[in-house]
């Protein structure tokens, strides 16, 4: 398949890089200027935890395609748009006379409706998903991030078109379990909420990282949590349909606060770790 990712984030290169490892033909589209700006190659420190149940840690220099222009008449058959909520619209904007036959994967969080947040992409071209991945570059334009073995798919209400069904064989082929939501939208917006409630005390404490391992922080961020679960059912959202997303938000925090503050700190320090099951494996040398 070939496959452009939108833009050069985090999320599009580790994807991206994996798609590419699976035998998919991997281009970025990027803003004019910026091919030069970030090289030929990107490199990469990952803990991939796809195929070891304690992960594996990915340490490659990756030579990447970068294009500053897409016409509409282009050949891609999968756009993978991952971008921030407030960027959608911008991206939409752009993409949607320049689709050409390509099927869209939105790939991200969307708070308001999906089919109003696409604007004028062509609906039947249109996939919906949510990476199971993160991370972010740092001072040295290194991608340092967690791939999670799986990946989130959803439909609107219907059976997945067989474009979606195409999407979701290209990342199992790279590898990744699919966890399907019939219920893509309230999903979205559990999500979202989940996300708000403990983003609310990564911005008191002036950065998210400072909530790993940090039990009274989280606790504080599970009520924020709690608090917007009304809105929701504000919103005609059934909630029932989503236990288990709610649930960590309505059970007591004395054991969710502990339980997620151990899980946090596990995490970072199992990605830290640069023995044993992490052991780097190199691709490429620099």
């Amino acid at each position: 398949m070939k496959i452009l990712m939108f833009g050069r984030g985090a999320i599009a290169t580790v994807y991206g890089w994996a798609l590419h490892h699976a035998g998919h033909d991997v281009e970025f589209y990027v803003r004019p200027g910026r091919a030069a700006t970030y090289g030929d190659a990107v490199g990469l420190d990952l803990f991939d935890a796809r195929r070891r149940v304690w992960g594996q840690r990915v340490v490659e220099k990756w030579p990447v395609r970068y294009r500053e222009a897409l016409e509409p008449d282009h050949d891609f058959d999968l756009i993978v748009l991952s971008v921030p909520h407030h960027r959608l619209a911008e991206a939409t904007a752009f993409l949607s006379p320049r689709v050409s036959q390509a099927t869209v994967l939105v790939f991200g969080n969307i708070w308001t409706e999906p089919l109003a947040a696409i604007g004028a992409l062509p609906r039947g071209q249109v996939a919906w998903g949510f990476p199971q991945a993160g991370g972010g570059f740092d001072a040295d334009g290194v991608v340092r991030g967690v791939l999670l073995p799986s990946v989130i798919f959803g439909t609107l209400g219907q059976p997945p078109t067989d474009r979606e069904w195409a999407v979701r064989q290209a990342f199992r082929e790279a590898g990744l379990r699919i966890k399907e939501r019939p219920d893509f939208r309230g999903w979205l917006w559990v999500h979202f909420v989940s996300d708000a409630g403990l983003f609310s005390q990564g911005l008191r404490l002036g950065s998210l990282s400072k909530l790993v391992g940090a039990t009274g922080d989280l606790r504080l961020g599970l009520l924020a949590g709690r608090e917007l679960l009304p809105l929701l059912e504000a919103r005609g959202l059934d909630l029932r349909r989503h236990r288990a997303g709610v649930l960590p938000f309505r059970a007591p925090t004395w054991l969710t606060a502990p339980s997620l503050a151990w899980l946090t700190a596990s995490c970072r320090a199992r990605a830290r770790e640069p023995h044993g099951a992490l052991r780097p494996r190199r691709r490429g040398a620099a």
